[in-house]
């Protein structure tokens, strides 16, 4: 994965774009019972976390009501204390926090360019 910050930038509304596309027509007991969607989710969280780490410290502190290191760790977490992961909390973050990460990323991506 590249190292510049216009793609990560980039990267991270795709990877939400992926997790709303295949969490469409879904509820939670859906999602749980879907192992191929919960993985397919997980990557794209992981993808994101991974991609948030290679924005500017600068252009993060000015969207200061993102919790970027919460959102680094989630990458953590899915990539090494998998077993872990628990459908009820991927389903929160999918349906609660990913709309003002996403609006969160396309300013600092404007910023970029």
């Amino acid at each position: 994965m590249s190292k510049d910050p216009a793609l990560s930038a980039d990267q991270i509304p795709e990877a939400i774009k992926n997790i709303y596309a295949d969490i469409e027509g879904k509820d939670l007991e859906d999602f749980r019972a879907d192992r191929r969607t919960r993985q397919l989710v997980e990557r794209n969280l992981e993808i994101l976390s991974e991609a948030s780490r290679r924005l500017p410290d600068e252009f993060k502190r000015r969207e200061s009501d993102i919790p970027w290191r919460n959102i680094a760790g989630i990458g953590n977490v899915l990539r090494h204390d998998y077993y872990k992961s628990n459908p009820e909390i991927l389903w929160e973050i999918c349906r609660k926090d990913l709309r003002n990460l996403q609006k969160a990323v396309e300013r600092i991506g404007q910023m970029l360019e």
